[in-house]
C-alpha cells in the first residue's frame, strides 16, 4: 500500500475534526454562485482496500473561488453505492459528514450499511472528502507536533484561568495556517462546501438530492438547504449545530459548557452502579466533587504521560478526556480508568491517534472552516472576561468554551457573511436530536429548530451521546428516521422518543 493511499484511508476514518479550526468584496451567498456545467462523474474502482467492494469512486472539479470566473480548479473525493434495486430507486443520498475536517467518503460501505434495506432500495450512497480534505484537493498547516494536541487545539485556560497562552497559540498557529495553507486554505468556509455539493448533486444528474448530515454536517445541510432550497428532496439532520449567525463556531464551541453539564449526572450514575467493574464511587453525588478535586490536584502536579500528545497528565488532559469520553456511553470506562491511574499517582498507557499527517490536514480544514465562516474577536480582554465568567458558573469546563481558538488571530476577513438559516423553503427536514449530547447540545439544537421554523419537524430522543440516528439504539427516533427517508412521510408536529 502507498503512503498516498494510507493517508486517504486515515483520513476518511476521522469522523469529526478536533474542531479548532486576501480581501475582497464580500461574494454573496446566492445559488447563481454556482452557476457553470458539472461534467458527468466518471466512476471507477476505489483505492486501497477496507471498503465495500460495491463502492466506486470519482473526482469532481470545482471553482476554488466560486467569485471569480476564471479561478482555478479544484478536485473533490466522491464515492457512491448505487440503490440495491433500480425499480425502486428515488435519487441519491448525500452523507455529510462531521467536523469541520470530518469526511464520508468511506461512509456508503460503514454507516451507510446500517440503513435499513428501504433506504438502500431508495437511494444511491454518496460519499466525500470536503474541499481542503484528502484525497480532495488538500491543504496543510505544517504546525508543530505539540500544537496537534487535543488538548491544545481546544483553547483550555491556563490553571489560574489566564487566557495569555491561548492567545500566543493562537497567533503562532493561525500565522503557520498562512505561511504554509496557500490560497484553498482562504476558500475553506461551509457556504462554498455547500457550493461544491450543488455541483456534486449536478454531476450526478440529479434534480433534487437528499442528505443526512451529522454533527457539523447539519449545519452544511442547513446552509445547503437554504442557498439552493428547491434542489433539496429529504433532509435528515442529525445532532445540531446552532446556527446562531453573528457566531457560528463560536456558539458550538460555547455550546459544551451545557453540553457537559447535560451528561455528567448520567456519567456519574454509571460511574457509581454497583457492579461497574469501572465504579469510582459509591453514590452519583460524589462524582462530580470527585472530578473537580482530581483536575484541580493535576494542574497543580502533573503526571509524567510518556508517548501522549502533551506529554503530562495535567488538569486540562483530564478535562479533555472528559469532553471526549461524554461522546458515547461506551466511552465512559476510558475516563474512569484514567481518574483511577490519576488518583493512584498514575498513567494508563499513551492513548494512539491517527498518523500526524492526518491530523495535519484535519486540523487545517478545521482551522479555514471555522476561521473563515466568521469573524472572531481580537482582543485578550473580550476573552478574559468571558472566560472568567464560565470558569464561575461552569466549573467542570473551566473557561474553555468562550475561550480564543486560533481564529482570534486569523490574518483573513470572512469573504462574506454567514448564511442565516431560515424558514423559506419547501417543508422537507426532520431534526433528529438526542436529549443529553456534549457536543451538541439540546439548548443548541432547539435554535436550529426556532431558526427553521415550518421547513421542519423535530425529533428529540431520550438518549445519551453525540448522533442520533443508528447510533443509540432507540427504536422510535430510528424507525421515524427510517421512515421519513424511505418514503417521505413524517410526524405531524414535534416527537419525543422514550
Amino acid at each position: 500500500m502507498t503512503q498516498r493511499t494510507r493517508t486517504i484511508r486515515n483520513a476518511a476514518i476521522v469522523g469529526v475534526s478536533t474542531a479548532l479550526l486576501g480581501i475582497t468584496a464580500p461574494v454573496t451567498a446566492t445559488a447563481s454562485a454556482t452557476a457553470g456545467p458539472s461534467k458527468p462523474l466518471t466512476w471507477t474502482d476505489c483505492e486501497g482496500g477496507g471498503t465495500d467492494p460495491r463502492q466506486q469512486c470519482a473526482t469532481l472539479q470545482v471553482p476554488m473561488d466560486y467569485a471569480d470566473p476564471d479561478s482555478p480548479l479544484i478536485d473533490i473525493a466522491v464515492s457512491r453505492i448505487p440503490s440495491e434495486n433500480p425499480d425502486a430507486r428515488r435519487g441519491a443520498l448525500l452523507l455529510i459528514a462531521g467536523g469541520p475536517g470530518g469526511s464520508s467518503l468511506n461512509d456508503p460501505s460503514r454507516k451507510g450499511q446500517k440503513l435499513p434495506q428501504e433506504v438502500r432500495d431508495t437511494h444511491d450512497l454518496i460519499g466525500f472528502a470536503p474541499r481542503g480534505l484528502a484525497p480532495s484537493t488538500a491543504v496543510d498547516c505544517g504546525l508543530e507536533y505539540g500544537d496537534l494536541a487535543t488538548s491544545k487545539l481546544r483553547p483550555w485556560p491556563a490553571p489560574d484561568g489566564s487566557v495569555d497562552g491561548n492567545m500566543v497559540t493562537a497567533r503562532r498557529v493561525a500565522d503557520a495556517c498562512a505561511r504554509t495553507g496557500g490560497e484553498l486554505m482562504r476558500h475553506l468556509s461551509t457556504a462554498n462546501e455547500a457550493r461544491d455539493i450543488d455541483r456534486l448533486r449536478a454531476a450526478l444528474g440529479e434534480r433534487r438530492i437528499s442528505a443526512w448530515g451529522v454533527s457539523y454536517g447539519t449545519y452544511v445541510g442547513a446552509v445547503y438547504a437554504r442557498l439552493f432550497p428547491h434542489r433539496t428532496d429529504r433532509v435528515v439532520l442529525d445532532s445540531l449545530d446552532n446556527p446562531d449567525p453573528t457566531r457560528v463556531n463560536r456558539a458550538w464551541l460555547a455550546g459544551h459548557e451545557q453540553g457537559v453539564e447535560d451528561v455528567f449526572p448520567h456519567f456519574a450514575a454509571w460511574a457509581s452502579q454497583p457492579g461497574n467493574p469501572d465504579r469510582i464511587a459509591r453514590e452519583a453525588a460524589d462524582v462530580r466533587p470527585m472530578f473537580l478535586r482530581l483536575a484541580a490536584r493535576l494542574d497543580r502536579e502533573p503526571i509524567p504521560w510518556p508517548g501522549a500528545n502533551p506529554e503530562e497528565l495535567n488538569g486540562n488532559v483530564l478535562r479533555q478526556t472528559m469532553l471526549d469520553s461524554f461522546a458515547s456511553p461506551s466511552r465512559y470506562p476510558t475516563l474512569a480508568k484514567l481518574m483511577v491511574a490519576a488518583r493512584q499517582g498514575t498513567v494508563p498507557p499513551a492513548p494512539a491517534g491517527p498518523p500526524e499527517a492526518v491530523l495535519q490536514n484535519v486540523t487545517a480544514v478545521g482551522a479555514g472552516v471555522l476561521c473563515n465562516d466568521v469573524a472572531w474577536p481580537k482582543s485578550a480582554a473580550v476573552y478574559q472576561k468571558d472566560v472568567t465568567e464560565s470558569r464561575a458558573k461552569y466549573p467542570l469546563t473551566a473557561g474553555m468554551p468562550r475561550n480564543a481558538m486560533l481564529c482570534a488571530a486569523w490574518p483573513y476577513p470572512p469573504r462574506e457573511a454567514p448564511v442565516r438559516i431560515t424558514d423559506r423553503g419547501p417543508s422537507n427536514i426532520l431534526l433528529v436530536q438526542n436529549e443529553r449530547d456534549v457536543n451538541t447540545p439540546l439548548s443548541g439544537a432547539l435554535e436550529m429548530r426556532e431558526a427553521l421554523g415550518r421547513r421542519a419537524v423535530m425529533v428529540t430522543v431520550d438518549s445519551t451521546g453525540h448522533d442520533a440516528y443508528l447510533a443509540e439504539g432507540n427504536a422510535c427516533g430510528d424507525r421515524t428516521v427510517s421512515r421519513f427517508l424511505a418514503t417521505g412521510e413524517r410526524p405531524d408536529a414535534d416527537t419525543y422518543c422514550e
